[in-house]
């Protein structure tokens, strides 16, 4: 049984659609995100998490000043990243942005850094792709060295050198929790290990066979490197509803209008209906009524040891009003059952 388990809430700022179908502004997107962090924070939820993403299907590339914005209508709930993409950003500027973010949510921020699912930010900001192992390499070793919150001296050969220098503002608590995100690559979860930073697992729950070879992989690396135990936690889509039957039907038509679209540009063939019960049923889809999915998770949970759980709760054009009750039955009725499950 998990020692300690958060169950959070994330997004990547999916463009919904409004009441006549038709897909949102972005700008109301970011209202409406901003709208379902509020009523995740009333409900209990442990985290709320926002991507980033430079692409016109997801509405927000500026993670911290939608957090921020979170962070002045909240109270209790902890914000960060999912994920923040280090490869294409200064490593600098994103532990700044942070440590503001975390001074204005009186310590509630942290950051889960990552490469990224979507390579749209290298050309947008002038990184080339041939250093993409490189780049994150370097940044993620910087960044680490600024957590530390003492003066840094780094030499690399992606931005210049840094000699005795200290970063502004410093975290008031001392340290800004800081994941590493991972999308399946052993290397990866090596990686987080040696710097001794949590590890957030993206899109391989489900069946805890699926990530139980990261879990014990990273364990087994803490263990070698003689660092201190750290939280792993995994996310993975999903929604729910107050019928197995009216989560899927409700999902499936922007699930696999999501899928499709991200699918073309990756040479995946269309996804049918069997392929997404499956997933339903066996795979990383947490879809259904609330005690279905909280069966899930309790799983999940148990798995992991210690940790948290992610839910990312909006996939494609679905209505802001079925996310914010999908939302409000996580809050109500699927954290309850977990936490019931597993004591």
């Amino acid at each position: 049984m998990a020692p300690h388990l958060e169950l959070g809430l994330d997004t990547f700022g999916d463009v919904t659609s409004g009441a006549d179908g038709r897909l949102l502004p972005h700008a109301q997107v970011i209202r409406n995100v901003i709208e379902e962090a509020v009523l995740a924070d009333r409900l209990g939820v442990d985290f709320f998490g926002v991507g980033e993403h430079h692409r016109a299907d997801f509405a927000i590339s500026a993670p911290e000043v939608v957090l921020a914005a979170i962070a002045g209508r909240t109270s209790r709930i902890r914000l960060g990243s999912a994920v923040t993409v280090l490869s294409s950003d200064d490593p600098i500027r994103v532990f700044q942005r942070f440590a503001t973010l975390d001074a204005a949510a009186s310590g509630r921020a942290e950051v889960i850094l990552g490469r990224g699912s979507f390579t749209e930010s290298f050309p947008l900001f002038g990184y080339a792709l041939d250093q993409y192992e490189t780049l994150f390499e370097e940044k993620l070793d910087l960044f680490a060295a600024l957590i530390s919150q003492e003066t840094v001296t780094w030499q690399g050969t992606t931005r210049p050198a840094l000699t005795n220098q200290r970063v502004f503002p410093p975290v008031e608590a001392g340290t800004l929790k800081t994941w590493i995100g991972v999308g399946g690559s052993p290397e990866s979860v090596i990686r987080a290990a040696r710097y001794g930073l949590p590890l957030m697992l993206a899109i391989i729950g489900g069946d805890p066979k699926r990530f139980k070879p990261y879990v014990d992989l990273y364990h087994r690396a803490l263990n070698q490197l003689d660092t201190p135990v750290q939280p792993i936690g995994v996310h993975s889509p999903g929604y729910v509803a107050d019928t197995d039957d009216q989560a899927r039907t409700e999902l499936w038509p922007s699930y696999k209008q999501m899928r499709d679209r991200i699918g073309a540009e990756r040479g995946w063939p269309p996804m049918g209906q069997g392929e997404f019960d499956q997933e339903a049923d066996q795979g990383s889809l947490y879809v259904g009524s609330p005690e279905t999915v909280a069966r899930k998770i309790a799983a999940t949970a148990k798995a992991l040891g210690i940790g948290r759980f992610q839910l990312k709760y909006s996939a494609g054009p679905l209505p802001h009003d079925k996310l914010m009750r999908s939302i409000e039955l996580y809050g109500s009725k699927v954290m309850p059952l977990v936490r019931d499950m597993l004591a």
